[in-house]
């Protein structure tokens, strides 16, 4: 027991005798000239490039152009449900090709094109060419169709320096074509001949101010 107790308290005193020979660490103090580091701020680039990545992928998500319109903020019912093909490319603009032209009864009667073609942006389509709307007996071009952003109740198709607002609602749904045959209505078959002597076929000049 006595060796034991011996040989514990020889340990003790060379344990000790290391302790004081290691140097004690200096704690690290930081000079009051060198400046704070600070978490970079996210760059903007890359927040932009991730909100344009989220729309490529809801663009990819989407089956047809019907479903596309709504992810630039547009209703669906723009364009009518005789869509044979299109094509949208990385800066927007696109081609519509329908089976044939279309006439759809809004609050004014729309004429489309066999191919419509313009340039979409969230809100908006510019560069628009396809596009016809009926008032009194001429045919005018549509040139830009927009929505206010945020969302409303209106829409807004521009045809020249006019900017006529209408109800968005009636553009949510997507239509089917009518029977240009049916169009003249009760005023028989020499409107449909005055239909087709101004038709949407030719360049109409602007008359007419709302």
């Amino acid at each position: 027991m006595d060796n034991f107790l011996a040989n514990l308290s020889r340990r003790a005193i060379f344990l000790g005798q290391l302790d004081a020979a290691t140097p004690p660490k200096s704690p690290t103090v930081s000079s009051a000239s060198d400046p704070p580091k600070m978490d970079s701020p996210f760059p903007f680039s890359s927040l932009l490039h991730a909100l344009t990545l989220s729309l490529t992928l809801a663009i990819a998500s989407a089956t047809t152009v019907h479903d596309i319109l709504p992810k630039y903020g547009l209703p669906s019912g723009l364009l009518p449900d005789n869509v044979k093909s299109y094509s949208l490319s990385s800066d927007g603009r696109f081609v519509v090709d329908l089976d044939g032209p279309c006439y759809i009864q809004f609050d004014y009667l729309v004429y489309y094109d066999k191919k419509i073609s313009g340039k979409l942006s969230y809100g908006s389509i510019t560069d628009l060419k396809g596009i016809q709307v009926q008032r009194f007996l001429l045919w005018l071009s549509v040139d830009e169709i927009r929505v206010d952003l945020p969302p409303a109740d209106c829409i807004y198709f521009q045809v020249g320096l006019i900017n006529k607002k209408l109800d968005v609602d009636q553009f949510e749904t997507v239509r089917s074509c009518r029977d240009k045959k049916k169009l003249s209505g009760n005023c028989g078959g020499s409107w449909t001949r005055v239909f087709e002597l101004a038709g949407p076929a030719q360049e109409v000049p602007m008359l007419i101010t709302e």
